[in-house]
């Protein structure tokens, strides 16, 4: 472990403490990860925040990196070379070319699954012969020669290929949640194709014109324009509890360094008890850069006030305004994304970006997380005079900024668990909120 991430757990570890075994950070800053900068009390009732551990295992500690999300794109198994947008009409035809064959496959038989034996190269096992017959029945292996119970070097290859159309890290061992995936049935990656189809021809994406699809079970962001991949992105959703809404819509606005005003439930049940401990309750505002207020009328704050010096123990405490300033322990970065919805859900930065890294990214209470946004938010405002350079600029600088994108950019937060693409290969990803009505082996891993 490096030396910083052992303070940061330390650092943790010592707040989780001092608040009790509560951290009021942590429920501070789940609660921002579902909500916009106005108050949304139906929200915040129906989804009861994040849990107090949800940050403190995915998004304390600032390790905002420009250089992770330049490496993570370069090696990111679904680069824009390959293939055409997830939603792009062109795919309509190879996703039908791939019911017929898993059609074929389904009527000889479907695969046998695979026993759960840890499996990478060079081992030798019974178990790899059946690997073998798993990885040809979709393609993935050729009929390559080798010793069968050995695993080689082509069959690691083959892993890596099968890994990656299953949204799963192309590490090539095969581990639990690569056999998971291997042993979907094969009328349930059928039932999968049918669907989708169904749902892109639904969509119908355009093929003039710039677009955003937020692809809920596999976690990507797709940016895209006259049905050309521009960028893809690694992204964090809704946890199953609390999942990312299917909506249509037009991003208008790009937030810089904006403060997050925090919600009446926080108030109410996390920063008002903490500060009536006194004064050692009061360094949490010191410390997390919030700020206390009269109230909010509807042009500007009202007056800001000292926290030692108001009466916390009065039931007029919770009706106070509270905003956390722009910084590092923001939440939400040092961009949000906005499109109108009445979901209360944004697409934003994060502090934390090794999450991204993870085959399972559905940690946040609804909205959307982005690798590389520096990268998306410049896209959007391209035609406003902005570059990636300015974009950048604003992290350092700090200056809050509201631009409008002028020339709106539409956007679909579309739930698709499978499509094709013009190589043949056929791509499949968690059954997340079960919806595709395959069962529980297309949503375990």
């Amino acid at each position: 472990m490096r030396q910083s991430e052992y303070q940061t757990g330390v650092r943790r570890v010592s707040l989780q403490r001092e608040l009790g075994g509560l951290s009021i950070r942590s429920a501070f800053f789940a609660a921002a990860l579902c909500l916009g900068g106005t108050f949304c009390a139906t929200i915040a009732d129906a989804q009861q925040f994040a849990a107090v551990e949800d940050w403190m295992k995915f998004d304390s500690g600032n390790d905002w990196d420009p250089g992770f999300d330049r490496s993570f794109a370069q090696n990111w198994e679904t680069q824009p070379a390959k293939g055409y947008p997830t939603l792009s009409p062109a795919n309509l035809g190879h996703m039908k070319a791939a019911i017929k064959r898993y059609a074929d496959m389904v009527a000889r038989g479907g695969w046998d699954k695979l026993p759960l034996v840890d499996l990478r190269v060079g081992k030798t096992h019974p178990a790899v012969v059946a690997l073998r017959q798993r990885l040809r029945a979709e393609g993935d292996l050729g009929g390559d020669g080798g010793y069968p119970e050995i695993f080689d070097s082509y069959v690691e290859k083959a892993v890596k290929v099968a890994q990656a159309r299953n949204g799963l890290a192309p590490t090539g061992v095969v581990d639990k949640p690569t056999i998971m995936a291997l042993n979907v049935p094969a009328s349930a990656r059928l039932r999968q194709l049918r669907t989708n189809l169904t749902r892109i021809e639904a969509l119908g994406a355009p093929t003039k014109g710039r677009y955003v699809v937020v692809n809920i079970p596999a976690a990507q962001i797709e940016a895209v324009e006259n049905d050309q991949m521009v960028s893809r992105h690694a992204g964090v959703v809704g946890k199953v509890d609390r999942p990312t809404p299917i909506l249509q819509s037009y991003i208008h606005e790009i937030n810089f360094n904006k403060e997050w005003i925090l919600p009446p439930t926080v108030i109410k049940e996390d920063l008002v008890p903490k500060a009536r401990s006194g004064a050692k309750g009061y360094e949490v505002f010191t410390r997390y850069g919030i700020d206390v207020y009269t109230d909010y009328g509807a042009y500007a704050k009202g007056r800001k006030l000292d926290p030692q010096t108001v009466n916390w123990s009065t039931p007029a405490a919770n009706n106070l305004f509270f905003a956390q300033k722009p910084g590092d322990d923001n939440p939400l970065g040092f961009i949000k994304i906005n499109f109108h919805n009445p979901y209360s859900v944004y697409m934003h930065d994060t502090p934390s970006k090794s999450i991204f890294a993870r085959n399972v990214r559905a940690e946040s209470s609804g909205c959307v997380r982005i690798q590389n946004i520096p990268q998306l938010a410049a896209w959007l405002l391209k035609d406003d005079g902005w570059d990636l350079s300015r974009v950048t600029a604003m992290k350092q600088s700090g200056e809050s900024v509201s631009p409008q994108v002028k020339a709106r950019v539409k956007l679909y937060f579309a739930y698709v668990t499978s499509w094709a693409t013009p190589d043949g290969q056929a791509h499949f990803r968690r059954d997340l909120y079960n919806r595709d009505g395959v069962g529980a082996t297309a949503t375990a891993y």
